[in-house]
């Protein structure tokens, strides 16, 4: 987590300097807009992290392996792709959980499952793109990427215990 930190630190500095640079107080302005998303955003955050931590002491090892381990196979990538898709919220919510996940003993092709339905059917985010963008376009999309999450479960389940992951 270093590395990540560090550059992410280097490039807000970066921001901020430009900011400045520009004039007219634009790096108030952005610094003030970043504390205002913190706010927003840290009870959900901090929810997040808390299930995520909840569920590596609470559900037993055993339980986490069977369902959803490396050796639940299609059964636990497809229960991963179902509560991807169904998952509210943005990353904040579901990176601490599959991380949480990780370490209770998830599987990684059942969590990449997770995270690709996740992103790509999104359920709760239905009815907002059904009404901006009409159903055809809903279903034709819908259609097109159903599969994708269960495939690229098998294939990071094969790789992951190909390269030792």
């Amino acid at each position: 987590m270093f590395i990540p930190t560090l550059v992410m630190g280097v490039l807000a500095l970066v921001f901020v300097v430009i900011g400045y640079l520009a004039g007219e107080g634009k790096h108030l302005a952005g610094l003030k807009s970043a504390a205002r998303m913190t706010l927003e955003i840290l009870p959900l955050l901090l929810f997040a992290f808390i299930i995520a931590g909840m569920v590596q002491v609470l559900v037993p090892k055993e339980l986490i392996s069977r369902w959803v381990g490396s050796e639940s196979g299609l059964k636990g990538i497809l229960i991963g792709t179902l509560a991807g898709g169904f998952t509210p919220g943005g990353p904040y919510v579901s990176l601490p959980v599959v991380a949480g996940l990780l370490k209770a003993g998830a599987g990684i092709g059942t969590m990449v499952a997770f995270l690709t339905s996740w992103s790509l059917w999104a359920i709760a985010r239905l009815p907002m793109e059904f009404g901006m963008l009409g159903w055809r376009f809903t279903v034709v999309r819908l259609a097109a990427t159903f599969f994708f999450p269960p495939i690229a479960g098998l294939l990071a389940q094969f790789l992951s215990s190909y390269f030792k992951v």
